[in-house]
């Protein structure tokens, strides 16, 4: 009987939600199918399995929170059974494993992530505990489940150290109607509580409970609490840490960028960007990289711990993109040696693969420099947020018809224009105003007059 823990997919993590099982008990599985869909504090990621046979048991529910090296499910691959029987092992907090000391611990090595070495704790092993009547010393060492109705306890032990015996969808329709399952009395063979067993909990408390009136709002609605986790939390966390740690200076400049959208007019009639989208964003990202090789500060990072400014070698470009579970922040890596096309194409991949809930932790690490397109939303500007570990970021706002002054002299007049407004944050440690300002200008130049990129 193998056992799977989960795994940290990659940048440290210590947790994760189980959001999906693709796989139920009595499966048949084969190495590499996909075993369940996670939530880390950054994406969506799915783990294959490393190993063939039939599934036994799930350990966990979806929607729970789990620990890196937390067991989430039990394979029949033929080696036999090492962890006692099936009873035992419904659920994470009952699962126990026999080893010899010095005996090496089986750990799947699968290509795509692995547990970072130190980036967890190994639990305590238990010993098994027989149930079985008739074993030697086993009435000593059994934890004999309490009958039901009654009052006496079953052992001596602390609220704390009780561990509650339930299946997976019984833990979730506990936790889903605010049951703790240590103040439920098991029905169940072995002392495993049932989902009755949870309804008649709920029946009690609700009978025994003064009515509480839900709290209501102007408008009529019941108020929503929702719990503050995955790509919200670490998003929370990252812009309390980036405007609280590196002083922001934001400059707004307003394009003239009828130009580039009369480009991009043209450039949808090649063969070069059949089948691709092309957008504002994607010259913005191009007008971004060129600037940035004139003035490298704004692609750089301030190290505290080493005392030193790092200027990259390359432009990662980070793209913000709203998803239905939060904002994400993947990069495009080496975007400035990337043509047009190139670009577009990356651009595309990465906006759809969030959106999808697909992208990778590793997507979303070594970033230089990032753009958001606050545009999209019908906003003007706005002050964004630097992404931590970055120096700038760039706001496209929406691209509207406005009355503009063109020419000079006697030849100056007001006509309708296609104007975009821009706003830069970057970072004032490293960043001087001088050098902000010249990104921000050259970036308006190359929107405003796309020919000027020949001069860069």
């Amino acid at each position: 009987m193998a056992e799977f823990k989960l795994p940290d997919p990659g940048e440290g993590l210590v947790e994760a939600d189980i959001v999906t099982w693709r796989v139920a008990v009595g499966d048949r599985i084969e190495v590499n199918d996909i075993l369940v869909e996670i939530e880390t504090a950054k994406s969506i990621v799915e783990l294959p399995s490393p190993f063939a046979g039939t599934v036994t048991a799930l350990l966990v529910a979806e929607g729970d929170t789990v620990e890196v090296g937390t067991p989430i499910i039990t394979v029949d691959d033929g080696t036999g059974d090492s962890h006692g029987d099936a009873v035992t092992t419904v659920a994470a907090e009952e699962h126990t494993e026999a080893a010899e000391p010095g005996e090496s611990e089986r750990t799947p090595n699968l290509v795509g992530y692995g547990a970072i070495a130190g980036s967890s704790k190994r639990r305590p092993r238990r010993q098994p505990v027989s149930v079985h009547a008739g074993e030697a010393g086993g009435a000593a060492s059994a934890v004999v489940p309490e009958p039901v109705g009654s009052s006496v306890p079953a052992v001596n032990a602390t609220a704390s150290s009780i561990k509650v015996r339930a299946k997976p969808p019984v833990r979730k329709l506990a936790k889903d109607r605010g049951i703790d399952l240590t103040s439920v009395t098991p029905s169940g063979p072995d002392g495993i509580i049932t989902r009755d067993d949870v309804l008649s909990a709920e029946s009690a408390t609700a009978a025994g409970a003064a009515p509480v009136e839900p709290t209501v709002t102007r408008s009529g609605l019941s108020e929503q609490r929702i719990p503050i986790k995955g790509v919200r939390k670490a998003t929370a966390q990252a812009m309390v840490a980036s405007a609280f740690t590196a002083p922001h200076v934001t400059e707004w400049l307003e394009v003239d960028v009828t130009a580039s959208v009369e480009q991009l007019d043209r450039l949808r009639k090649r063969r070069e960007f059949a089948g691709l989208r092309l957008s504002p964003t994607v010259l913005a990202a191009k007008a971004v990289c060129l600037a940035a090789a004139r003035t490298p500060q704004v692609n750089s990072s301030w190290d505290a711990d080493a005392g030193e400014i790092v200027l990259h070698g390359q432009v990662n470009l980070g793209i913000a993109a709203a998803t239905p579970r939060g904002l994400v922040v993947p990069n495009i890596p080496a975007a400035d040696r990337l043509d047009l096309a190139e670009l577009a194409r990356a651009l595309d991949d990465l906006v759809q693969t969030a959106r999808a809930g697909r992208t990778q932790p590793a997507q979303m690490a070594g970033g230089t420099i990032t753009i958001t397109n606050v545009g999209v939303f019908g906003v003007d500007g706005g002050t964004p947020i630097l992404n931590p570990g970055e120096s700038a970021i760039l706001a496209t706002g929406a691209i509207t018809r406005k009355p503009w002054v063109v020419g000079t002299g006697d030849e100056e007049r007001i006509v309708p224009r296609s104007v975009m407004t821009l706003a830069l944050s970057f970072d004032h440690r490293v960043v001087d105003g001088e050098q902000g300002s010249r990104f921000l200008a050259d970036v308006a130049r190359l929107l405003s007059d796309p020919a000027t990129a020949f001069l860069y």
